[in-house]
């Protein structure tokens, strides 16, 4: 039943694609190539060709499809190096104008959520959203206390839709892997996984406050970024509310520049951002799209980027982020041996990897790509060059880092929009040198040493409790075998008696057969 429900989905989602006109796509894939003469013998497909533009087509699909493949497009959308203009231009209004569903049900959904009216919650609420997603809308409103905020509220029947749309992802990457010895290299049911865990968070909105407050206390009165503080009180699974921000979007290139704003300056702190949330913190927000980001126009020369919708954030472990600190600052200093040796010791490649060849593919890849702006660099070149390097060398793609590959995508191309010639290179190098040099430090040695000295007082505090278990433990253990040994002693001496016994009968019955063949024969 559950695999025609899949099957179902995937028969639906072909449907929308057509009857959006996006059957032009289907046909270019390579699998449908051979029989693409088919699809021109229905005849419905004799009229024209449908007038409206391909982005406008591509776009409504997506919104018809559900929440999954409008953020799919939200991505694509920041890839403007990868797409059309006016297929971009379309996608980037999958960022915050997505249809929003009436204010009635917001109303609804708040007051049952709260267990109180709007207007006890509020002094004034606008029952018309300033902004809509994929999986929420935004309405603006006014506490009691006089404090601007705005409400996001989960829309309705989400988290089914989601869970639906993710299944199908996974039985895909189930055939996948069944089916493909290429794709089973890529992990596919792993990063279905992941994603769905991402995802998931995204729909439970208190999840998305407890990250929105720990990305605050990170960068608390940094000049770099601002973050919304959280009210509390009026937290729940699918409304959420939170200090009102003001500011530019940043995709409003036009109007930042019409401000003053250091455009230069914008866009390296961006970068430095991006740096500091993976390497100092270790906790990064995973959507950065152009619809989550603003600037605050306090100080132009030095502008202060302001993110909302941290529904998704990432974190490394102490071994990722040491081994990819080291791979970005190898890669830095051209040094391609390093980054060949790094990925063996990861276990990224397997070990009986050659390191002189890995390191020439490796070589071959990057030395293009450096000392050049970054209005001049193909990353989804040199990531398909990568992909090149993985079918030869078996690179196994690693699930835990896809986040993090999803928000370089995301600040590569938020570079290309305000600063072309920004070099991201020697923007990022002395950020990662630095980054380096303080976990080399005694300081930062001695420190770790004392938060975990912690540990091992209270360690070493409960030894005496532990020891005395330990040989309660091995007391009773030594008792269980000891009777175990004897049981066995036991049963081994009534086996060696049974065994006796049947000896004795064996040989009695032979003497008795003998004794029966003499007096039957003579």
């Amino acid at each position: 039943m559950r695999n025609l429900v899949h099957i179902f989905r995937l028969f639906q989602i072909s449907l929308v694609l057509v009857s959006q006109g996006c059957d032009e796509i289907i046909l270019a894939v390579h699998l449908f190539r051979p029989i693409r003469f088919i699809y021109y013998l229905f005849p419905w497909n004799w009229r024209g060709r449908d007038g409206r533009p391909l982005g406008l087509r591509i776009r409504l699909a997506l919104e018809e499809l559900g929440p999954i493949f409008i953020k799919f497009g939200q991505v694509l959308s920041t890839r403007r190096d990868l797409l059309p203009p006016e297929i971009a231009d379309e996608l980037a209004k999958l960022q915050d104008k997505v249809p929003p569903f009436p204010g009635s049900e917001a109303r609804e959904i708040i007051e049952q959520a709260l267990n109180q009216s709007l207007e006890e919650a509020f002094l004034e609420f606008h029952p018309e959203p300033f902004a809509s997603a994929s999986v929420a809308q935004v309405h603006a409103a006014r506490l009691h206390t006089g404090a601007d905020v705005v409400v996001k509220v989960l829309r309705p029947g989400m988290e089914k839709k989601i869970a639906r749309d993710i299944a199908v992802l996974e039985v895909l990457a189930i055939w996948a892997s069944r089916y493909s010895k290429e794709a089973r290299r890529f992990r596919p049911r792993e990063m279905v996984a992941e994603f769905k865990r991402a995802i998931g968070n995204e729909c439970d909105l208190v999840a998305e406050a407890a990250n929105t407050s720990v990305l605050r206390r990170n960068f608390l009165n940094s000049p770099l970024l601002y973050v919304p503080e959280v009210h509390w009180p009026a937290v729940k699974k699918n409304v959420l509310v939170m200090e009102r921000v003001y500011g530019v979007p940043v995709s409003d290139l036009k109007t930042l520049k019409e401000k003053g704003v250091n455009i230069k300056k914008l866009a390296e702190q961006g970068v430095e951002i991006f740096f500091t949330q993976v390497f100092r913190d270790c906790f990064f927000h995973a959507d950065m799209h152009p619809g989550n980001i603003f600037v605050s126009l306090t100080n132009r020369e030095a502008p202060q980027y302001v993110v909302v919708d941290c529904g998704i954030v990432g974190t490394l472990s102490s071994e990722d982020q040491h081994y990819l600190a080291a791979n970005f600052l190898a890669f830095f200093r051209r040094d391609y041996r390093w980054v060949a040796e790094l990925h063996i010791e990861s276990g990224w490649v397997p070990r009986d990897t050659r390191v002189e060849e890995f390191e020439a593919e490796i070589r071959t890849l990057s030395e293009p790509v450096f000392e050049k702006p970054l209005g001049e660099i193909s990353f989804a070149q040199l990531l398909f060059g990568l992909f090149q390097a993985a079918r030869r060398f078996q690179m196994n793609i690693q699930p835990q880092l896809i986040l993090l590959q999803k928000t370089l995508f995301n600040i590569e191309g938020l570079g290309r929009e305000l600063y072309p010639e920004l070099d991201l290179w020697s923007t990022a190098k002395p950020y990662l040198e630095k980054w380096m040099k303080r976990r080399l430090h005694p300081k930062t040695w001695f420190k770790l040493l004392s938060r975990e000295s912690v540990l091992w007082t209270d360690k070493m505090a409960r030894l005496p409790i532990v020891l005395i278990k330990f040989l309660e433990d091995e007391q009773r253990i030594r008792a269980s075998l000891e009777k175990e040994a004897e049981e066995l002693r036991k049963m081994n001496q009534a086996m060696q008696q049974l065994f006796r016994y049947q000896m004795v009968g064996i040989v009695m019955g032979m003497g008795l057969l003998g004794i029966m063949t003499i007096l039957i024969f003579f």
